[in-house]
Parts: structure tokens; sequence; C-alpha cells
């Protein structure tokens, strides 16, 4: 590109301005002639563009709606959530339990079954050889 001109994208490329590739859409003729609007369609943001200078004047984001409407609504969620992990935790300390009383009835079993065995008798034959 020779040095003092303007890059001016082709058609193809000028259909591509959004970050994510979508293609923008809905421009507003603003009240000056030379600047337009345009809104993205994936994002919602407005950018005010000036033709003679090829530039973006302006970027509004779309405005976000309110997660909460009332603070109370949030505040009964938070209980809400912490009884679940009160819950949640209760049932994990009786697992615990009940596996170390598991584990211990195991280690019983196998205990008398190592008594039960004779030390002094020779060990079984591989493959049925007897």
């Amino acid at each position: 590109m020779p040095v003092g001109t303007a890059f001016r994208p082709g058609p193809s490329l000028r259909a591509r301005l959004c970050h994510n590739g979508a293609v923008m859409a809905q421009a507003k003729k603003s009240g000056t002639g030379d600047t337009f609007e345009v809104e993205c369609p994936c994002c919602g943001a407005t950018l005010k563009v000036d033709s003679q200078v090829k530039a973006i004047l302006e970027h509004k984001e779309k405005p976000r709606p309110k997660t909460l409407e009332d603070i109370n609504v949030g505040v009964e969620r938070l209980k809400g959530a912490e009884q679940a992990r009160e819950v949640a935790f209760q049932k994990s300390v009786e697992a615990l339990k009940s596996s170390k009383s598991v584990l211990d009835r195991k280690f019983e079993e196998l205990l008398k079954k190592a008594k039960a065995d004779d030390p002094t008798a020779p060990p079984p034959k591989p493959l049925g050889l007897e």
C-alpha cells in the first residue's frame, strides 16, 4: 500500500466488523452528514462512525439488565444456599462416620480369616495339581 493512502477494506471485509465475525447491521444516519451509527447484532453495542475520517467516534455498550430486582430476593437466595451447604456438609460427615464403621468391620473379618488360616499348611498348588 502506498504511503499516504487510507486503507479501504473490500466489501467482504466491510461486512465483518464485529469482534466475533458477525455481520454489522442497522446503520442509522445521524444528524450530521458525516457520521452514522451502527448497531452490532451479537453484543448490541452502538458505534458512531465518521465516514470522512473513517474512524469510530463513540462506542456505547448495551445496558445490562439487573440480575436482582430486590435485595431481599438476593438475601433469601444466599440463605437458601447456606442451608444447602450445611445439609451437604452433614451428609458428608455421616458418610465419613459410616465408612469408618464399614472399614472396621472389614478389618475384623479379615483378621478372623487370618487367625483361622494355619500358617504351617503348605500353600495350594497352582493349576489344581494335587
